[in-house]
């Protein structure tokens, strides 16, 4: 017999007669782009100095950066099989929902929509401020101004439509890989090393347990491509493809600019950095070199957040889409093909948040501290809900299953448990005010039952 549930609630026909819903417009190539732009931010210009400091050496370093590639494979094995199996707006949502009921995906949508998703598009667009200020100041408070501008221009370019976000994010994409090579080339063939006399500051402990917490951190962000699914043309070939793609992709980028680090820096070099990647083309170029990287990590940035913008508004879709009292997030403009709703609504968040990293005067800080904890539990989470549905559903048709079941997932199970624990470990008050924000959603949660009964 079949375990089967109907996971339908009253909630969805409130809301969904009254919208149209998501219709595959995006190809292999959009997903691919999407993926890696999203991962592919400021991190990679900011941890291999952190990481280097606690690898020991050159060689351990490169296979730490190599390790970080295995573990994000081995995730995006366990959601090309939900993603493919589930193909929904929601992504994780709608895992969580099958899995654990409509409270537990409730709380992961509200924790969304308030802590991760729009905590994330906030500290990239903080970093998006310093480096933009480097090219032009906009006074005392620059950083936030320009935090503010893009957030709302990037917002509105997908409200016009997908159409138009896709191929902005396409072109930041090819943009940040290109620019990233030319790191790369520059730290490989530009630079002439001096004897290496320098020595391994006291920072360095050669802990792997903190390397790969950063490390990790870098790779991050590629399960947004979950959220694609229902927009994904041939969701069931190209959700395995896109994914294992951009990851090995990403990859080797990662492999290559630590290479080039290592060449022109070394080990001692990067480690003792406070900026590796600008250290690295000023002796390549000069002064323009420096000018070049900080208009890089700005384009980093761009697509980061452009793809953070996108995925993260197809979750508050369909929250929208269950919950009555969030009914106004649940439609979905035709025309232009996109949740106009629920992208001003996480717009308007982000920028309360660039007012609290204002006020804090640590913005990038602020939005680590609060987002980490609260994105690696869901995260745990959605990895136990393929063990729950492969029980539950055991009759449902997976176009992909994940290779070596149990063992696969349980690894990465694993993977997420520590940093979830890290997480908490190494960070502050930012944390305790994230967490705060996912428990204000339970009151809701209540009056929303209540309001059904």
């Amino acid at each position: 017999m079949s375990r089967r549930t109907d996971y339908s609630f009253p909630d969805r026909v409130l809301v969904a007669s009254s919208s149209a819903s998501p219709r595959p417009a995006l190809a292999f190539t959009d997903a691919i782009a999407l993926i890696v732009g999203i991962v592919i931010g400021a991190g990679i210009f900011e941890t291999p100095a952190i990481v280097a400091a606690n690898a020991g050496s050159s060689s351990f370093l490169m296979l730490l950066w190599l390790i970080g590639g295995a573990v994000s494979f081995i995730g995006a094995l366990c959601w090309a099989e939900l993603a493919t199996t589930y193909p929904h707006a929601g992504g994780n949502y709608y895992y969580l929902r099958r899995a654990f009921g409509k409270n537990v995906a409730f709380l992961f949508a509200w924790a969304r929509m308030t802590v991760v998703q729009t905590g994330s598009i906030t500290l990239l667009a903080f970093i998006f401020g310093d480096y933009a200020t480097q090219l032009w100041k906009l006074g005392d408070y620059s950083s936030s101004i320009y935090a503010g501008i893009v957030i709302v221009a990037l917002t509105a370019l997908n409200v016009i439509g997908v159409q138009q976000g896709k191929w902005t994010q396409n072109l930041l994409t090819l943009a940040k890989v290109l620019g990233l090579l030319l790191v790369v080339i520059c730290g490989l063939f530009l630079t002439i090393r001096t004897e290496e006399v320098a020595t391994l500051s006291q920072k360095t402990s050669g802990s792997w347990g903190l390397s790969m917490i950063f490390v990790l951190l870098t790779y991050g962000g590629w399960n947004e491509a979950a959220y694609i699914s229902a927009e994904l043309r041939n969701v069931r070939q190209n959700m395995v493809r896109s994914l294992l793609v951009s990851i090995s992709i990403i990859t080797v980028i990662y492999l290559l600019i630590n290479v080039a680090y290592l060449q022109g820096l070394g080990i001692a070099g990067m480690a003792n950095s406070q900026a590796v990647a600008a250290e690295l083309m000023g002796r390549a170029i000069g002064k323009s070199g420096a000018i070049f990287l900080s208009f890089l990590i700005a384009i980093s940035c761009l697509g980061a957040i452009n793809a953070t913008i996108f995925t993260g508004a197809r979750t508050n879709y369909a929250l929208g889409q269950d919950f009555s009292v969030f009914s106004f997030l649940g439609k979905w403009q035709s025309n232009n093909s996109t949740p106009v709703n629920a992208l001003i609504v996480q717009s308007a968040i982000a920028l309360l948040l660039v007012l609290l990293g204002t006020i804090t005067r640590k913005g990038f800080q602020t939005m680590v501290d609060y987002t980490a904890p609260v994105f690696w539990f869901f995260f745990l989470l959605t990895t136990v809900s393929l063990f729950i549905l492969r029980w539950r559903e055991p009759e449902t048709p997976r176009p992909f299953k994940v290779p070596l079941y149990p063992i696969t997932p349980i690894l990465f199970c694993l993977v997420c448990g520590y940093l979830l624990y890290s997480s908490l470990a190494y960070t502050g008050v930012g944390a305790l005010v994230g967490v705060a924000m996912v428990i204000v959603g339970a009151p809701i949660l209540i009056w929303h039952n209540r309001q059904r009964v």
